[in-house]
């Protein structure tokens, strides 16, 4: 089901991107960027926005937990991509965690309704998706609750997407997306995820535990963007993934991009939740961000894979190689080192 009249026949649309000063915010910008569509973007006052340098967007200033300042950010606009979130696996106040991501969300899609955004795409997470216990890949009707969310991080985001269903039932047009791993470039954080891709490709990385992750390059997660844009049903959520592998296969890949001997010590979990008690006690202390954490390794006993089935017979979505988004990714990070080096 196509959205009609919006981006088709060369008709450009004025789209609201929240969350552009970001990891994947910024590329679903370039992405409407490069067709000609005229982009919004609502940023934070005093913000990091060097991911908006040389992008020709409109700057709006907002916050989503001051709703007031959402409303002439919307206003005018034929889309929204909602792709902003507090994406941290570890914060000493958790709270924040759900003002931004659920509170944040409801206060988007209430603004939009007011001024009648005509078409919505909100970005979840495959982090509320729930995994097969026979080892078979996760898709977006997969038995989960609330319950089985292992900490803030994913209960809040799971909370998030309730709260789009909510206004999706209530006949808001919105269509949700939910990416798995994404690397590339323009990762400012870094990620998490991205965070182990620049420490491997720095050889920092002597060891690894049994875990796997679907990774996908944020190109292709920003095409599934504009895709469910598109074509997607209001209401329906889709994955946007790649490809699924092991922890230690990332890292070999990594090490063969750059030349190095890859990790070769497999570490227990229980190993290393000791490890992640501390370095969250340390981060308390200090005000440094912990360099493990005990939700990270909770999430590790679990292999994170999915499918894309639906995105890519719904859609028309696809993924390049893993092996290409890792590439992209440490090519960026290795002339992010260089500038700063």
């Amino acid at each position: 089901m196509r959205a009609a009249g919006f981006g088709l026949d060369g008709i450009a649309v004025r789209a609201l991107v929240t969350g552009a000063t970001g990891f994947v915010g910024s590329a679903v910008a370039r992405r409407l960027l490069r067709d000609g569509h005229r982009v919004r973007v609502l940023a934070r006052a005093g913000s990091d926005r060097r991911n908006l340098q040389g992008l020709d967007v409109e700057v709006v200033e907002g916050d989503l937990t001051k709703p007031a300042s959402l409303l002439p950010a919307c206003d005018g606009c034929d889309a929204l991509f909602h792709v902003a979130a507090d994406y941290r696996l570890w914060a000493p106040d958790p709270s924040d965690l759900y003002r931004a991501n659920v509170d944040g969300t409801r206060a988007i899609l209430q603004a939009a309704k007011e001024v009648g955004v005509p078409r919505i795409v909100y970005t979840s997470s495959v982090a509320v998706l729930g995994i097969p216990k026979d080892g078979t890949p996760g898709n977006e009707t997969t038995p989960v609750t609330v319950d089985d969310m292992i900490g803030h991080y994913k209960r809040s985001k799971f909370l998030a997407e309730e709260v789009a269903h909510e206004f999706a039932a209530g006949g808001l047009p919105v269509v949700i997306v939910n990416p798995s791993t994404p690397i590339g470039p323009h990762d400012i954080k870094p990620t998490p995820t991205g965070r182990v891709v620049r420490d491997a490709m720095l050889g920092r990385v002597p060891a690894y535990v049994d875990t796997g992750l679907n990774i996908v390059h944020v190109d292709d997660v920003a095409e599934g963007h504009w895709l469910a844009f598109e074509r997607g049903v209001a209401g329906e959520r889709y994955v946007l993934g790649g490809y699924n592998m092991s922890l230690r296969d990332v890292l070999t890949e990594i090490a063969d991009i750059v030349g190095r001997s890859p990790p070769k010590v497999r570490l227990p979990h229980g190993v290393v939740m000791p490890i992640a008690y501390a370095s969250e006690a340390w981060a308390r202390l200090t005000g440094m961000n912990p360099i493990a954490t005990v939700e990270e390794v909770r999430m590790s006993k679990k292999r994170m894979f999915f499918t894309s089935a639906k995105a890519e017979r719904e859609l028309g979505y696809a993924a390049r190689p893993a092996r290409k988004a890792l590439e992209d990714a440490v090519r960026w990070f290795q002339s992010l080192q260089h500038r700063t080096s």
